[in-house]
């Protein structure tokens, strides 16, 4: 099928990350991809080399109402998937209505654990005015159950792992490793529990791998030239493309991330992990933290009657006190959970994740149903 991905970026790159990584997991599969953005600035780091089946468009020439169109072809693809409510075009809606066979249109919500996310899955929203009077639209929602549409996973993304060699990787990016240092990525928005996350850190040995922006200028500012405090050493990463954040992840004991393309690549990743949700002034952020911890604390350990099981209610009430503090909603001191029992935890849950179809699996069944 004909695919057109509609992506408006709002601010930082979590929109055009999961976009992207969309697209290309689409065309990787045989389809064919149409990635429509009003800024498509970020992916020249993040994706310089493109993907085979993958064309971007910009959103000018969509919304345009010339015939001509700058030479591009405007017919609307079988499916058209608006990122996060982001609305398409209003011309390119119209050329929509007026296709003998009507697209199948859908609208690919943000991520969530929230209960809602699962009764709204699938749901129709035919349009009764508007540019696209007569066609329905479909809510798609991410998640992390049976009744959602599952995280975007690339086939062998995970037999890929497995074979990642971290010390090459660290070693290709100048970066050594001095022994028993624990590594630790960093990838986060302004944070007021940042100098305190360096006090931690700083009382054993760290090895600190900073992304560029918020990340870095943050360490930058309270390190000093040095990027050193006490048992704690940084170091400034470039920006980099999605493939080697990846194996950023990949190489280190703990990863704390932000946003939503991150977040899931940590989980795919199996590593302890911290994420900063984006904060919104009317604290729904809150509300939604608090559904995933909810979810992924909430998972059984392997032997929940064994030695070990009081621990893992232990580390999950640890996992709980950090992550609450990191997002500035605890004033309770900041303190890392114990690092074996929070890597099993991470594990199972990928588990659990693993037996469940991809979201780009999903999507594609999802469209060819819906096809007229």
């Amino acid at each position: 099928m004909r695919w057109d991905v509609f992506c408006r970026v709002v601010d930082n790159f979590g929109d055009i990350g999961v976009c992207w990584r969309l697209a290309a997991d689409l065309a990787a599969r045989g389809e064919r991809v149409r990635l429509w953005a009003d800024d498509v600035s970020a992916l020249a780091w993040m994706a310089p080399h493109g993907a085979p089946g993958v064309s971007l468009q910009p959103w000018r020439v969509a919304a345009s109402d010339a015939a001509d169109a700058l030479n591009c072809d405007l017919t609307p693809g079988d499916v058209v998937v608006e990122a996060f409510g982001c609305d398409p075009p209003e011309a390119f809606v119209r050329r929509m209505a007026m296709q003998a066979t009507a697209p199948v249109w859908i609208n690919l919500e943000y991520l969530s654990a929230e209960p809602a996310a699962e009764r709204h899955h699938g749901l129709p929203s035919p349009q009764l005015a508007g540019p696209g009077q007569g066609l329905t639209k479909w809510f798609f929602y991410p998640g992390f159950t049976a009744t959602t549409g599952g995280l975007i996973r690339e086939p062998g993304l995970i037999a890929h792992q497995q074979r990642f060699d971290a010390t090459s990787w660290l070693h290709r990016q100048g970066i050594s490793v001095q022994h028993g240092e624990r590594r630790i990525s960093l990838f986060c928005y302004d944070n007021p529990a940042l100098p305190s996350l360096l006090d931690e850190l700083a009382e054993a040995p760290t090895l600190l791998l900073v992304a560029a922006g918020h990340a870095a200028r943050q360490v930058q500012q309270e390190l000093g030239p040095a990027l050193a405090r006490g048992a704690l050493r940084a170091v400034l990463l470039p920006l980099l493309t999605q493939q080697d954040f990846d194996a950023l992840l990949w190489s280190c004991d703990l990863n704390f991330v932000r946003g939503e393309d991150s977040f899931v690549r940590a989980q795919w990743a199996g590593r302890p992990f911290v994420w900063q949700i984006y904060p919104q002034h009317d604290g729904a952020h809150e509300a939604k933290l608090g559904a995933f911890l909810d979810r992924f604390l909430r998972l059984v350990p392997p032997n929940p009657t064994g030695a070990d099981a009081f621990a893992d209610n232990g580390v999950a009430s640890d996992i709980r006190t950090l992550w609450r503090r990191w997002n500035g909603l605890s004033d309770a001191d900041l303190a890392l959970a114990d690092p074996a029992r929070w890597r099993r935890r991470c594990e199972a849950w990928r588990d659990s994740l693993l037996a469940q179809p991809d979201l780009t699996e999903q999507l594609i069944r999802f469209a060819t149903e819906k096809r007229p």
